[in-house]
Order: C-alpha cells, then structure tokens, then sequence
C-alpha cells in the first residue's frame, strides 16, 4: 500500500474534518438553524449545486440488493467497518446502536454500514454480525459487494478504506458516522468514537429530519 496516498488522504480528510465541524457546530447553535451542505460545490446556470452520494448497488445480510432507491425520501447514515476489525469498529458500533435506540421507530432514518473486508465479510457474516448486535431487520443495512466500488466510492461518502498490512486487522480506515439527507447531500458527521460528537450528531439528525 502506498504510504504517500494514506498520508494525503488523512491530510485532506483532515482539513475537511476542521472547516465542516466549525460549520456545523455555529449552524447548529439552535434547533431551527439549518445544518450546511458539506463538499464541493459548483455553480450552474446561477444555481449552486452541492457534492452528491453516487449510485451504488450492495448486498445487504439478507442477501437483498441494496441500492439508493431504498433510501428515497430518507436520511441515512453512513460507516466502514468490518466485522473482524479489532479496534474502532466495535466501539463505533455501540455508539450506532445508541443512536438506533433513540431513534426507534422513526422510518424516516436508515443507516448503511459498508464493510471494506468483501473476502470475509459475505452475506452470511454479515448476518451473523447483524445478530450479534440484535440489529432489526429493515432500516439498518449491513452491505458487501464489489472491492474496488466500495474502495473508490469511499471518498464520496467521506470516508477512509484502504487495505494496509500494518493496520490492525489489515484495513486502515475511520470511525466516521456520516449523514446524508434525502436528496444525496452529506449534512453533518462526527466521530463515532467520541461520545460528545455522537450526542452533537443526534441533535444535526433531529434538525435534518425536522426539515421541510
């Protein structure tokens, strides 16, 4: 693995982190503050167009084919993760089970989990993940699909994938939780390692859902 690519990522990722938490935690100050629109963005035909999740196409642990039409009209938040990993994942995951919690019952909410281990991690894995963390079935996908789709549409979702031999477990990636609105935009995110960004990021969902 090139050291140099995981050293501009993390740079770049980085500064991004920096300028949108400060962003969001002024746009945040009260509930009826809009949350920003976090990205790039262009200018067309004097409308401003703001970065946009891709088309993907997964394999969730019901062997279900999961795409972004099962996220229409939703918000969803987004990780990477594998069921082996030894370190962040775990913790990551109890503080997503924590927001699932506060948010049950609402259908308007979803959650993708994309595993970056697509050899191990198969459909029957990811079940028996899902299983383990009493995951219900329909508003939290658990998803494998194609290595080198996963890998390269990371970075849209603002995420770090990448294999490295050094890493714990084999895999050098974040704990980033991301959310993205009903029109494919990313509006907020935190470390999902950091219980008071978690708590902030609770609040940036409420306000997303609160949206007209």
């Amino acid at each position: 693995m090139n050291t140099n690519r995981i050293s501009i990522l993390y740079i770049l990722l980085s500064v991004l982190c920096l300028t949108a938490c400060t962003t969001a935690e002024k746009k945040v100050s009260t509930s009826d503050d809009p949350l920003p629109f976090l990205g790039g963005k262009t200018e067309v035909n004097g409308k401003m167009q703001y970065h946009q999740i891709p088309s993907f196409s997964f394999i969730d642990q019901y062997g279900d084919t999961i795409t972004e039409s099962n996220f229409q009209n939703k918000a969803y938040i987004v990780d990477y993760f594998f069921t082996s990993c030894p370190t962040i994942c775990p913790k990551v995951k109890e503080q997503e089970l924590r927001i699932a919690d506060h948010f049950k019952g609402n259908k308007n909410l979803k959650m993708l989990s994309v595993s970056i281990d697509t050899k191990y991690d198969n459909v029957e894995r990811l079940k028996w993940y899902a299983d383990k963390l009493e995951i219900e079935k329909g508003n939290w996908h658990l998803v494998t699909g194609e290595k080198d789709f996963i890998y390269d549409v990371a970075d849209a979702f603002f995420h770090i994938a990448l294999e490295d031999e050094e890493a714990p477990g084999g895999f050098n990636h974040d704990g980033r939780l991301v959310l993205v609105d009903k029109n494919k935009h990313i509006r907020s995110f935190c470390n999902g390692l950091d219980e008071s960004e978690v708590k902030r990021f609770i609040g940036d969902i409420e306000n997303l859902l609160d949206e007209k």
